[in-house]
Order: C-alpha cells, then structure tokens, then sequence
C-alpha cells in the first residue's frame, strides 16, 4: 500500500502590536482553499504545495491535502479561526502515515502565543510517537522548544526574499520519504540567546546569514547534520520566544544540540552587524526629483509600513511629501483603503473623485487621512497571477482596487492589504513599472526579488509606521528579559 501523507499549509506571521484582528475572512481575502480546490490552485507551481505533489508522485504517496491557509500579517489570530483550521487538520490527520506542514513559525493566537507549538502539540497527541511530521518554516520563525519536541524535522527557508519555498518543500519531502521508509530516525535540537534581533534582519546575502549557511552545508554534506536551518525570528511579535535561533536536525540528540549551540555563539559574536541604513526622507525625495541619465526608475521603500510584517498599508507620510515635493511620473503601491477604492468605483473610470484617502486605521502611527482630488484611472478585481520570483505562479487577490492619479502620482488603492512583491501587482493596473522615474513600494526586503533587477538604485526610509526599525519606541511586555539591544548584557 502506497503511504498516506497528509500535505497541507497554514500560514500567518502575527504582529502583536496590530490592532487588525486575522480572522477567517483574512485567511478568505489572502489564500484559502480546502481539499478538491487544492490540486487545481497548486499542481504545477513553483510553490510549497506544488513540490507536495510533485514529491507524492515521485514517492508514490497517496496525499490527503485538506487545507491551503495563508492570511497577510496582521494581529493575532482568532481563537474561532485558528480551532476551525486546526479540526481540519487534525481530522485529516486520522489515518496517515506521515505529515508534511508548511508553517510560519512566528503565529500567534488569542490565547496561544506559539501558535505552531500548539498546533503540533495536539497533532502529535492525535498521531502518537511514530509517525513523522516535517515542516518547512519561514525564516522568520519565532521558533520554541514545543515545535522542536513535536516535530521529526524543522526546515526553514535558506532566501530572503523567500524565493525557495519550493525548493524547501522537496527537501523536505525526500527527508519525510526518507523516514517512512526506515532509513534514519531524526531529532530536532534548538538553540537561542538573549537576543532580539540580529541577522541583519536575515538577510541572506549579508555576512552573518552567508557564513552561516555556508556552514549548514558543510554540516549537511559531511552528514553531522541532515538539516541545519537558521531562523532570523520575527521582532514584531511581544511574545517570550521572540528572537534568532539556530534548528539542528540530526539523528543523534546531543551532537545536533552541539552543533546548534556553537552556531549560536556565531550569531550572538555577529549581532551587531547590519547593512540596514535609511535614508532621510528629504534626501529621499531630493533624489528622486534629481534629473539622471539612467532611465530605470528609483526604488523607495516605505520600510516601516510593511504589509508583509503586520503594518497597515495605510500610512500616509510618504505619499504626503511626495505630492508636496510635487514629483512626477511616480507609481506608488499601495495605499490599503476599502472606503477610498469603493468611492473610486463610484466614481467610474476616466471621472474625478474626492476623498479622504488612506491612514484611517491608526492616524497617529504614519499620517492622518490625506484629502486629495484624483483622475480614476483603472479599476480591477484586485485579482492577478504574479509570476514573479515569490508568486510562483500563483493567484493574488487585493479585492477591489483602484488606480488613482494624483498630479503626478499614480497611486494603487487596494481593499485587501498586501506588500508589494511582484511587478504584476503595476502591470494588473495598467502601470509599466519600467517606464517610471520613482516606484514606492510598502515592504522592507521582499520587493528586492521583482523590483531590484529593475531599478537604478534601491533606498529604504522609515517613516516611523508600526513595523520601524525603531525597537526602543515599541510597548514590548511580555519578551523574556534581560535582551539586546534592550537590555546590557
């Protein structure tokens, strides 16, 4: 009999310190898609899922893939939303033989603030001891000693921008064929310090991360290790396990516990290294509006406004001085507000429109509401294919969007939050990424994959929104402490 695997994924990275609920309805305006939908979504992406069927055929397994979840960043999950997604899980899990999950690692729930350990806490009280659970992980996983006891492997992402989902889900499927079939027993050991942040946020083309994945091969090739992941943590979650850890799957224990600690002295020796630096917003501006001979467009990056770290997509700050600065030729992605894109499509196509547009979710973090008379330009479904390094190929829906054009600002209005991460999320509007002078884009790394290749040069401001660089000015109570750079240590 073939073996029967359970394939699934349910993702979200909680920001804490967000006032924006993740409920179902998050999950439905991001990715959801359950059983008979899956196959028809995912089969021949270069995605997660699509490596889960690819290694169900090349295994022959007999794959149950009951759920496909995947909500943008925001605040914490719902406990009705996350007990719905888990039953799913868990009943799927009756009768199988081994399991693979793609995870975030950094969720957090209503009354759970490790979400992942307690999710792969019931599922292996359902499953018992003996049946192998692989999960693939972002690299930003907050990761806690109840995921590593309850999982046979941890394997998180190797790339930021996290262009190897696909490749992680093989990996981690050979590992999984590997233990069905007798061959090796892994364990999973943990390591951590008191830190915050480091990494250089896990940026993979940085020393810190480069050096250490350079020795995860080395340990990988020579078989000390069969996987070493290198997880960079998430800042934006108040939560105990906040911070860097290092993950050692091998099969003996205390060897893959050494090995993790060692690499954690590393990551501790290099924790003040960063390559993050933000320009001042008028210098920002001044060279957006100096004339230059090379016609690629100027990226700006609203860093701290990150739909892809929990931020709101609403803040206004950057869009102020711009209109202000009165620059032209500028695409702009995106300013999330449901009500100014309704006006929009009120409005119609081709008409003027005035509204207040944009920070209404929290004024005080980001800008107030900004008044504006704007050409509606394009309107859309908000539903695109981005087939960009990170799409993979897959569908995105922004909800009804709305492209507005404001002097000369061309701004992208959306209902459903999201970073931007794909050229597609312009072109879908009618906006040629390439022809324009600046393109604004809300996210901190993630935009490198589509929007660096194209640009002149890439600079990064924080305009103080709620995911800032600024870790002194964020409320945390409840991280374990003393930590760096909070505390000395």
């Amino acid at each position: 009999m073939p073996a029967r695997v359970l394939i699934a994924e349910f993702m979200h990275e909680t920001n804490t310190f967000s006032v924006q609920k993740t409920d179902r309805t998050s999950f439905e305006k991001g990715t959801l898609y359950l059983e008979n939908e899956i196959s028809a979504a995912f089969r021949g992406t270069h995605t997660f899922m699509g490596a889960g069927y690819e290694a169900a055929d090349k295994y022959g397994w007999s794959s149950i893939t009951p759920l496909v979840a995947g909500a943008t960043p925001a605040g914490r999950v719902t406990d009705a939303c996350f007990e719905e997604f888990a039953a799913i899980l868990l009943a799927a899990a009756g009768e199988v033989d081994g399991i693979l999950l793609h995870l975030h690692g950094s969720m957090s729930t209503e009354s759970h603030d490790d979400g992942e350990g307690e999710l792969l806490a019931r599922m292996r009280a359902a499953v018992g001891p003996s049946i192998p659970v692989v999960v693939v992980l972002d690299l930003h996983a907050t990761v806690t000693q109840a995921m590593a006891d309850n999982a046979d492997a941890l394997i998180s992402y190797r790339t930021y921008p996290h262009i190897d989902q696909y490749e992680r889900g093989h990996q981690a499927a050979a590992l999984l064929d590997r233990t069905l079939r007798g061959e090796i027993q892994p364990k999973v050991a943990i390591a951590r310090r008191p830190i915050l942040y480091a990494l250089d946020g896990g940026r993979t083309t940085s020393r810190p991360m480069v050096e250490l994945l350079a020795r995860a091969d080395a340990l990988e090739a020579s078989g000390e290790a069969l996987v070493v992941s290198v997880q960079a943590g998430f800042s934006s979650a108040d939560v105990h396990d906040i911070g860097p850890s290092i993950l050692v799957t091998a099969e003996d224990r205390n060897r893959a516990q050494e090995i993790a600690e060692e690499l954690m002295d590393y990551v501790w020796q290099e924790r003040h290294w960063s390559t993050i630096t933000f320009t001042p917003l008028e210098e920002a501006l001044a060279e957006a509006a100096a004339p230059s001979n090379d016609d690629r467009p100027l990226v700006i990056s609203d860093y701290s406004d990150n739909p892809g770290s929990g931020a709101y997509g609403d803040t206004t700050t950057l869009l102020r001085a711009l209109l202000e600065a009165g620059l032209t030729n500028v695409g702009f992605h995106a300013i999330c507000d449901p009500e100014a894109a309704l006006k929009a499509q009120e409005a119609g196509v081709g008409n003027t429109v005035r509204l207040k547009l944009g920070g209404k979710v929290d004024p005080s973090i980001g800008g107030a509401p900004l008044d504006v008379t704007a050409e509606v330009v394009t309107l859309s479904s908000g539903r695109f294919i981005a087939h960009g390094p990170i799409g993979g190929g897959t569908w995105r829906n922004h909800g009804l969007s709305a492209l507005l054009r404001i002097d000369g600002v061309e701004v992208a209005v959306i209902t459903n939050n999201g970073q931007a991460t794909d050229l597609a999320q312009f072109t879908s509007l009618g906006v040629d990424p390439h022809r324009k002078s600046t393109l604004i884009v809300k996210s901190m790394q993630h935009f490198r994959a589509a929007f660096e290749p194209i640009a002149r040069k890439v600079i990064e401001v924080d305009t103080g929104a709620l995911s800032t660089k600024n870790f002194f000015a964020r409320p945390y109570r409840h991280i374990r402490r003393p930590i760096w750079p909070l505390d000395e240590i």
